[in-house]
């Protein structure tokens, strides 16, 4: 928006002839009056039909008394020059006068609107539209009428008159490679080209004036302005449009140091109190008891203070570099220590967990409580057995060779008896806990995470029914409690399986009518022990059938509808008996056991007694560490334990592939090419020592040897060839 203090200004500087005498193109807006009656006429013709021609017309009635002494004090100017000095200007201007040319950008069809100097030629013209539009200036083809001008007119040859306003056509003679655009496109300017003040010359006497406006990249200064304290109204200084003139070259250097240097004058002054001394001559004597005899000190020159200055510098400098030197070695030397420190937590924490290991698999020696633990002894008595065989055969023979291996048969007889019967005692301990798990897991409600993370649990009909079963039994299992209690106890359990009618209802119900009648007869605790296990057993089977205990179905292992196991029963080919899947161990490789698990276990433990828990911990931090790599990881969990014990005993021999240590606690498997997931066919076999080294390997083809790697990838070829079986791993191999 055009502010009134601009167009003032702009008004005042024509009239002063600044525009003519500057730069030869129209900068500013421009508001002028040729001076004549006839002229005056003419000019207002021509604002008007120009006025008509214009897009945007806009008027300007807030600045019509500045506007007005504007034109009061041009009017003064003008008729108050002498007529030959009038005749001589208007002579010597008429080539400085300006016009209104309006270039069409073709085929862009955007218009430039802007004043030039009638006496310019085309190829200033163009050269300055070059400079505008950032193009090469031999492109530019301007056109009028249809017709190309030649760059040797001017505008004032081509019939533009003064403050007239024409319309020229600029084409691009390489359109590809320098199109015409503007570089800012006019919808995104709010001020129009040129707009129309009406100004009141005289009273009731108004004068409509066509002002064109240049468009500045450079924004405005914001050069403050006041506040109106009622309203609350802030008025702005209005900046100027129109370049600041340029004062002439006068052939004299200003910025210079002879011109900011004072002239330097001697000049004698006065002191303001007089001073006077006396010395001894003819006729007074001086004392000089009290004189003082003062000598000069040694001077000091400016090389030799500087030397001086120099020398404690370097001296500050040694100082600092000392301490900045010993603060280094320090840094160092605390570094060396937490490094050394941490080698030795590692070297620490390895010993540690060999010992922990070492340790738990003593416990589980001495005090077996799992599955597990039983194939560790197993193994070990095989271990010895093999021992024990192989010292005989190496130094017996005959019947003392018989006789050794007969004592080693018994032996081996009598430790079995003894394993298996701290297995049936460990059995018989474990069974109420068996149990306590079972019926917790029953009455365990439903859970589910919300996305903010937070745990709801959520109780069914059938969860409260289980929950109440739980405690039912819970409470018939404790027989150390007194009469009373004991038989409000078996009154609820008898309430409670009345609800159905079936022989297994019936069976509790007799039991519990027989313990009610012996307890009325007062026999002893011990004597109704067994009778209170029977029932505690029926009640278990009770709430083990899905009809009494809905919520059981999703722990009984086969379902007991045969209609669903029709499909999933497999014969097992050592205990000659139908049995689910579930029954029945599968491997990678595709192939299914012919035999059960139980079967399967029971003969590991006659004959091979092999111990996979070694194994077992092996795929299991192996699972962790893909998981944690790669949430989306799907092989390692593919794989099972009889898989890692042959990629481990049948492909990388039981060894690591660098050092060749075969300590299995301390094996890891990792990734071969770390940038790729892990695979049987991309992996190998180190120690943990190793892992973190080779993890750190960023091309293996620079790190390790061309032999070495092809040895490894003979490894790689016989795990694809073992796993390309099992179909749900061969659509993962990549040939």
């Amino acid at each position: 928006m055009l502010e009134p203090g601009e167009t003032t200004e702009d008004g005042e500087r024509e009239q002063e002839g600044e525009l003519a005498k500057g730069s030869p193109y129209a900068v500013g807006s421009s508001a002028t009056e040729p001076p004549g009656g006839s002229r005056d006429s003419g000019r207002l013709g021509e604002e008007r039909a120009y006025m008509s021609r214009s897009d945007v017309q806009q008027d300007v009635t807030d600045t019509g008394t500045q506007a007005e002494a504007v034109l009061e004090t041009a009017e003064e100017a003008q008729y108050n020059t002498p007529i030959d000095a009038e005749e001589h200007d208007e002579k010597s201007n008429v080539k400085n006068s300006t016009a209104t040319v309006k270039i069409l950008l073709v085929p862009g069809g955007h218009v430039m609107t802007m004043a030039f100097a009638i006496g310019l030629s085309v190829e200033e013209v163009k050269h300055h539209l070059a400079s505008e539009l950032k193009v090469p200036l031999e492109v530019l083809q301007l056109s009028l009428n249809g017709r190309v001008v030649e760059e040797q007119q001017s505008l004032m040859e081509l019939g533009i008159r003064p403050h007239s306003s024409t319309q020229m056509e600029m084409t691009s003679s390489d359109p590809s490679s320098y199109p015409l655009r503007l570089l800012r496109l006019p919808e995104h300017d709010s001020m129009p080209d040129v707009i129309t003040v009406r100004v009141q010359k005289e009273e009731g006497v108004f004068k409509e004036m066509v002002v064109e406006i240049e468009r500045s990249q450079l924004p405005k200064p914001f050069l403050g302005g006041y506040r109106h304290r009622l309203t609350g109204v802030e008025y702005h200084h209005a900046a100027n449009q129109t370049l600041l003139k340029k004062r002439p070259d006068k052939g004299v250097l200003v910025y210079s140091r002879s011109t900011q240097t004072v002239e330097l004058k001697s000049k004698l002054q006065q002191c303001s109190v007089n001073m006077s001394t006396q010395m001894t001559g003819i006729g007074c004597y001086t004392s000089c008891m009290n004189d003082k005899l003062v000598t000069p000190g040694k001077y000091i020159t400016a090389e030799e203070y500087h030397s001086k200055r120099l020398k404690a510098v370097i001296c500050l400098q040694s100082y600092a570099r000392r301490w900045l030197a010993q603060e280094a070695v320090e840094q160092l030397r605390k570094e060396r220590t937490r490094r050394l420190a941490w080698f030795e937590m590692q070297d620490r924490k390895c010993k540690e967990e060999k010992e922990e290991q070492l340790r738990h698999r003593r416990k589980r020696w001495l005090n077996p409580q799992s599955r597990e633990d039983f194939n560790l002894l197993y193994h070990a008595l095989e271990k010895w057995r093999i021992e024990e065989e192989q010292q005989i055969n190496s130094t017996l023979r005959g019947a003392e060779r018989k006789a050794a291996l007969c004592s080693l048969l018994d032996q081996e007889t009598q430790l079995i008896a003894a394993i298996g019967r701290h297995h049936i005692n460990v059995e018989a301990n474990n069974y109420d806990k068996i149990i306590r798990n079972f019926l917790n897991k029953c009455a365990a409600p439903h859970q589910w995470r919300t996305s903010s993370g937070r745990l709801l649990e959520m109780d069914t009909v059938h969860d409260v029914r289980a929950r109440e079963l739980k405690e039912l039994y819970n409470e018939i299992s404790v027989y150390t409690v007194d009469k009373q209690q004991r038989l409000s106890y078996l009154k609820k359990l008898k309430k409670t399986v009345e609800e159905h009618e079936c022989q297994l209802v019936w069976d509790i119900i007799d039991l519990i009518d027989r313990e009610m009648d012996l307890m009325s007869r007062e026999v002893k605790e011990h004597n109704l022990e067994g009778l209170r296990k029977r029932i505690c057993t029926l009640f278990l089977q009770y709430i083990k059938t899905p009809a009494f205990n809905p919520k059981v179905v999703k722990l009984l292992k086969v379902h007991k509808k045969p209609s669903q196991l029709k499909h999933n029963m497999f014969f097992c080919h050592g205990c000659q008996r139908y049995l689910c899947s579930a029954n029945f161990d599968s491997s990678a490789n595709g192939c299914r056991s012919r035999w059960c698990r139980y079967c399967t276990r029971l003969d590991n433990i006659a004959r091979s007694r092999d111990e996979d828990s070694l194994y077992k911990s092996i795929l299991r931090r192996l699972r962790t560490e893909e998981h944690r790599l790669k949430t989306e990881a799907t092989i390692p969990f593919l794989l099972q334990v009889e898989d890692i014990r042959y990629l481990i005993e049948k492909v990388w021999a039981s060894c690591s592939a660098l050092n060749g240590s075969r300590d299995l606690y301390n094996m890891v498997f990792t990734r071969w090419e770390r940038q790729k997931d892990w695979s049987p066919w991309n992996c190998i076999l180190l120690s943990k020592e190793e892992t973190s080294a080779h993890t750190q390997v960023e091309d293996i083809h620079e790190a390790y040897e061309t032999t070495f790697i092809q040895w490894v990838e003979q490894k790689h070829s016989m795990a694809r060839q073992h796993f390309s079986k099992n179909p749900t791993m061969a659509k993962h191999l990549s040939f």
